[in-house]
């Protein structure tokens, strides 16, 4: 059997009962490691408490090298660690069919992600319109595409929830030109980072998608005790400092007043906030 397990948010300890009876009496477990992390949770303190040793498994095994995962999977029990929800990315619905293809049974055990879990701003999940994944800019490439989906979120008046980039075991271009294998040190993507590259877009595209004046807030740690939430314009979340990662931001599009309430009290200035136009 191959268990797709989420580890839900927070801590080693957010998996469900249900995951946890499942690890236990796993032969091999696989943590997945590039599409988010379990920040400040190192492997050895999850093989501490499951009482098991685990793989790290990057991008290349998961997409490439899955046969390493799958292996005798249909014979004994395998788990395959997800922090969030197992199906928050596509890859994880590839290793289910390819499971499936081999007839290995598959069983998924579900948990909080941030797809959910950030309702905890006060913007009501059912307002909520297509997400985006905002990417890291470099010199030479800036993708914009996560523009457009915004502009029909904010054209029905629903909330955009954007993902931000996340670069684990990156090869060192530098070092492969010269036929050596180099990885450069992680890195995730502030909300200020995010925020900036909004605007530069708006500022390149002029159409008036949104402004530095819209609505949004940002979450940094959903599920952590040092969970930071801050709501405001968007140039106000420019000089706010979120501190660690992961780090998460919402444009906001039409406010019910309740929605608006909440929001508020998430506000770096609640007094400005109730001269913003929670309609938009």
């Amino acid at each position: 059997m191959l268990y797709l397990v989420g580890l839900g948010l927070g801590s080693e300890k957010d998996i469900t009962v249900k995951g946890l009876e499942a690890v236990k009496k796993c032969e091999r477990i696989y943590l997945e490691a590039y599409t988010s992390i379990l920040t400040g949770v190192p492997k050895e303190r999850l093989e501490e408490f499951y009482e098991k040793p685990i793989t790290i498994s990057d991008r290349d095994m998961v997409e490439s090298g899955c046969e390493e995962i799958l292996a005798a999977a249909d014979t004994v029990d395998v788990a395959f660690l997800v922090v969030g929800d197992p199906f928050g990315a596509t890859t994880h619905s590839d290793l289910m069919m390819r499971a499936r293809e081999k007839n290995i049974p598959v069983a998924v055990i579900h948990n909080a992600s941030i797809m959910n879990a950030v309702g905890c701003c006060g913007l009501q999940l059912y307002n909520y319109g297509q997400s985006v994944s905002i990417c890291f800019f470099t010199d030479t490439w800036k993708p914009d595409s996560f523009y457009d989906k915004v502009a029909v979120n904010r054209r029905a008046g629903l909330h955009t929830l954007c993902l931000l980039d996340i670069k684990v075991k990156e090869p060192n271009l530098e070092a492969m030109m010269k036929g050596k294998i180099k990885f450069d040190p992680p890195r995730y993507m502030t909300i200020n980072t995010a925020v900036a590259q909004l605007l530069e877009v708006e500022k390149t595209r002029g159409e008036g998608v949104y402004t530095e004046d819209t609505i949004a807030v940002g979450l940094a740690r959903v599920g952590h005790d040092t969970q930071q939430v801050v709501s405001g314009r968007l140039r106000d979340l420019l000089a706010v400092d979120f501190g660690q990662p992961l780090h998460t931001l919402v444009v906001a599009g039409n406010m019910h007043f309740l929605e608006a309430e909440m929001v508020k009290t998430f506000a770096v200035d609640p007094v400005a906030f109730d001269a913003l136009d929670i309609k938009q």
